[in-house]
């Protein structure tokens, strides 16, 4: 079968790929989720979802340090991968020994082709075209407005969520104003951020796991913010989660 990435890339995989190596982990639940459990052979540290699934897997690092020879001992017919989570240089060398098939997802739409592109290839269209029917529905309703919005994603140094980003377009789902107008993933400053005067911050849960014990800290430092934990999954995972997305946001 000759496929097309989401780069524009071009590959030849079989028809129905039986040895798959997830690089994402919101891809790798997806493609459990659209029945291809015992495919997929390989998946990296970070792939939670669904819960255990690790244990019957083999484990090939993390999404920017691929163990390369526990990818090749696993002889894949098909490797996932996703231009911002993996690294370019690890994505190039697999590429020259294994179908690679990587999404650029910035969008709810991008990740609805994603979806569709990952049923094509691997005859599991049904199962895709229910997931995207399931999100679209979802996403159909009209959120609340809740105003400005600085969404942080790690603590030292402060970086936030920017322009270009899936996070970006979740907060504008859910029905917030991003503060920030810079592009990707921005390093700021308290003072910087304080300029800003958002109405709420959002701590996310990843990639840096801030918790109850950040949260009193940042109180502090943004004393005229409502500052939120909030599940980093839910606005960064364009797999299968975002069927769960939408009454979550509803719920904030």
């Amino acid at each position: 079968m000759e496929i097309t990435d989401q780069l524009g890339r071009n590959l030849t995989i079989p028809d129905e790929p039986q040895r798959i190596v997830s690089l994402v982990p919101s891809q790798t639940e997806l493609l459990a989720d659209m029945g291809l459990g015992k495919e997929i052979v390989g998946v990296t540290k970070f792939c939670v979802h669904p819960e255990g699934f690790k244990k019957s897997k083999t484990i090939i690092g993390g999404t920017k340090n691929f163990h390369f020879d526990k990818i090749r001992s696993l002889n894949p017919d098909l490797i996932i991968g996703n231009k911002e989570e993996n690294y370019q240089e690890g994505i190039e060398a697999l590429a020259k020994d294994f179908p690679v098939w990587v999404s650029d997802i910035y969008n709810l739409e991008d990740a609805l082709d994603m979806m569709k592109s990952l049923g094509e290839m691997t005859s599991k269209q049904v199962e895709a075209e229910r997931i995207i029917n399931l999100v679209e529905y979802g996403f159909r309703r009209d959120f609340f407005y809740k105003g400005t919005v600085v969404y942080l994603i790690w603590k030292d140094p402060i970086m936030v969520a920017g322009r270009d980003t899936f996070v970006n377009c979740m907060l504008e789902k859910a029905g917030y104003t991003n503060l920030v107008d810079a592009s990707r993933y921005p390093e700021m400053t308290v003072e910087e951020i304080t300029a800003l005067n958002p109405e709420t911050v959002l701590l996310s849960s990843e990639p840096f796991p801030f918790k109850e014990k950040h949260l009193e800290d940042f109180k502090r430092r943004f004393p005229y913010a409502n500052v939120k934990l909030v599940d980093g999954e839910m606005f960064s995972w364009y797999g299968s989660r975002l069927i769960k997305a939408p009454e979550y946001f509803e719920r904030l």
